[in-house]
């Protein structure tokens, strides 16, 4: 029986330590969509303390403290580093059963190589062990990215970025391949007003695309997915509570996009889901045409606290799952793609867990020859990426497709320190595969299994994103 945190933690039999001791513990990681900062990755800055590189930004952490009543200002407020660790310390032992638990501790032990279970009576010598190995070259950001053998990160970039950052990580010596993937949410936002209209206008310089109407937009979006692609971007992502409409009138919606232009925002919000619609499906055909992958996540309820979103803004912790219909209008859109035939390698991802089966029989409507997994289920995402999430997921995957050419996990993260979640996806990969060969229902062949398990884990992300 494996224990907490040891050699063999979740691997409930022998056979299950074997597969992924032998099989998938040691492989690269293919870490294709996160929320690493390409600014820090380029100036490879050794992080103050612990808390800077583990709690800032971490919603997650955040939600758990304000369940437990914590105060704001040792969450995302002025309080010392020191002060929101020892916080979060007191916090931790209350989050048995969270998934929080696990991470901590397994974030913990590696890197750091520290055991304890945290609380608050060894916050501070805990906060002054990591503080002290944060400062040595091995725990900046490219020595983590390299301890966790990270062989391509896919950082998360809006159209207006000039990817400085990533041309200089380029030009180092960094073996880590760092990818922008471009992410044009802001760009569908027709009924945020002055908000919106600012976007534009910034859109309007970095381009150098005067936007008056629909085609000089898709021109300016045009320009900036060619930079994007010169620049080693093969990966879009796209944000969205749900696909949108399909049937749209763009004579009506070039008239609303150039009322918004002069400030006349009456129609924008009956045009919203129709003008985001249009707007994706035009830079789906972008994607295709240069060959990217397409990513599609689906079915977050956000900022749902407007007095916190007044106090501290957007992504701060107040996003939730969302109960959205996702089936038709996904189909519809995919559908329109195909016709087109021009649908490029497709990711979907939900957030409401009984989306997994619709999602799952979606991604078999839309293969190609000659193509495996073009349209894949993603791995379970935010709310979902725990082991029941990830079971859950693999389960109707398994069920209803392949999940023999799954492209596996992702960290979706912040944080550096956040690749324990690889090992946590491995960890539960080997242990459902022994268990169904424990109890008759795979093989007993360990050679082929494995290879199962490694291409889940690395091999299948390595092909399907021509690494």
């Amino acid at each position: 029986m494996s224990k907490f945190l040891e050699e063999d933690f979740l691997l409930q039999s022998d056979l299950a330590a074997r597969l992924y001791h032998e099989y998938a513990s040691d492989l690269p990681i293919v870490d294709y969509h996160s929320h690493l900062p390409p600014d820090a990755i380029a100036a490879n800055l050794n992080f103050a303390n612990i808390t800077r590189i583990w709690l800032a930004g971490d919603h997650y952490k955040w939600r758990a403290q304000r369940v437990l009543g914590v105060e704001e200002k040792y969450i995302t407020g002025d309080a010392s580093d020191f002060e929101k660790f020892k916080k979060w310390a007191a916090c931790v032992p209350y989050t048995v059963r969270n998934p929080l638990y696990h991470w901590t501790h397994m974030e913990l032990k590696n890197p750091f190589g520290i055991r304890e279970m945290l609380n608050a009576e060894n916050a501070e010598k805990i906060y002054e062990q990591t503080g002290a190995k944060l400062q040595n070259a091995a725990f900046t950001p490219q020595g983590l990215l390299t301890h966790f053998k990270v062989e391509m990160v896919g950082t998360t970039d809006d159209p207006l970025s000039d990817l400085a950052d990533h041309k200089q990580i380029r030009a180092s010596d960094f073996t880590t391949r760092v990818q922008p993937s471009f992410r044009p949410d802001k760009a569908f936002n027709l009924a945020g007003g002055e908000t919106f209209r600012d976007y534009i206008r910034s859109l309007n310089e970095v381009s150098g695309i005067e936007i008056k109407d629909l085609d000089s937009l898709l021109q300016a979006l045009q320009q900036r997915v060619d930079y994007f692609h010169v620049n080693a971007c093969r990966i879009a992502d796209h944000g969205l509570s749900h696909m949108p409409t399909s049937d749209f009138d763009r004579g009506q919606l070039n008239s609303v996009f150039k009322d918004v232009l002069q400030g006349k925002d009456q129609s924008a919000l009956a045009s919203q889901d129709a003008f985001t619609g249009y707007v994706l499906y035009e830079l789906c055909k972008m994607y295709y045409r240069h060959g990217w992958v397409q990513q599609f996540h689906l079915g977050a309820l956000r900022n749902n606290n407007t007095r916190q979103l007044q106090t501290l803004g957007p992504d701060t912790g107040y996003d939730s799952i969302g109960d959205y219909p996702q089936a038709l209008n996904l189909a519809r859109f995919l559908n329109l793609l195909e016709k087109e035939s021009c649908l490029t390698k497709t990711i979907l991802y939900n957030l409401n867990p009984s989306d997994n089966e619709v999602f799952a029989a979606m991604t078999g409507n839309f293969q190609s020859e000659g193509i495996i997994g073009k349209v894949q289920f993603g791995a379970g995402w935010w709310f979902l990426d725990q082991l029941q999430g990830m079971t859950d997921q693999m389960n109707s995957l398994s069920n209803i497709g392949l999940i023999a050419c799954f492209i596996g996990m992702l960290t979706d993260s912040r944080s550096f320190l956040s690749y324990s979640r690889h090992e946590y996806f491995r960890r539960l990969l080997c242990n459902l595969f022994a268990s169904d060969m424990n109890n008759g229902l795979l093989p007993n062949d360990i050679e082929w299994m494995g290879k199962i398990i490694k291409d889940i884990c690395y091999y299948n992300a390595k092909s399907y994103f021509q690494l």
